[in-house]
């Protein structure tokens, strides 16, 4: 390959990354804002509740409900899916190979005291990834309530109403998926270091699912 038919690719690549980079920034903004305006709504039908919403950066922000938390994070860089994918065997993607690059919003489910008693070694769940690409063209691997149908790629536009259902699945999916307690037999031992520090909310994991396999994670 010469020289000027490889500086045309590599400004080419440029130009696809750039693109679907800004549509990923466009996004998340509006997720910022559809959030503040639901947790609004909400603080306003219910004030006996604590609902919050708290911008953390350009890159992420959260938002509280009754005991849980979401993160919403933006990833920086935009990926491609594996041949094995299923969405490498769409038409959509097919016609054209541009469309399977995308960027990713990552939302994390967390127990709110975990970060209100500071226990760093308490587990959050990915409950979601949102997949933007070019034509602003989108789909969600996620759980349950959360998740599209990646068929739906060549028809989901990641727009307001879209990014609303969105947030609103992911609250409900938190709201439903309930702490349970965990396995006797995994937890009738603790050492006396561990109790020292569990003294200081440090140590002991707490999580929604701890020690259990459930069925959402085979989805």
């Amino acid at each position: 390959m010469d020289t000027l038919t490889l500086c045309k690719k590599i400004a080419e690549k440029s130009l696809l990354l750039s693109t679907i980079e800004n549509n990923t920034k466009d996004a998340f903004k509006n997720f910022k804002e559809s959030a503040q305006e639901i947790i609004k709504q909400m603080q306003e039908t219910a004030p006996e509740t604590k609902f919050i919403f708290q911008n953390k950066s350009e890159l992420e922000f959260e938002i509280r409900f009754g005991e849980d938390i979401l993160i919403f994070t933006m990833h920086t860089n935009v990926f491609e899916f594996s041949r094995q994918h299923e969405v490498m065997k769409l038409p959509y993607v097919i016609q054209d190979k541009e469309r399977s690059f995308c960027g990713m919003i990552n939302i994390y489910n967390f127990l709110s005291d975990s970060f209100d008693y500071d226990r760093e070694y308490d587990i959050g769940y990915l409950i979601g990834r949102v997949f933007i690409n070019k034509e602003n063209h989108y789909f969600i691997e996620g759980k349950r309530e959360v998740g599209l149908l990646y068929s739906n790629f060549n028809t989901s536009i990641i727009n307001k109403e879209s990014i609303n259902s969105i947030i609103l699945s992911s609250m409900e999916y938190a709201n439903n998926f309930d702490l349970l307690v965990p396995p006797f037999d995994e937890v009738k031992t603790i050492s006396i270091g561990e109790m020292k520090l569990n003294s200081s909310s440090k140590r002991i994991i707490t999580a929604k699912r701890l020690g259990f396999e459930f069925q959402q994670d085979k989805e």
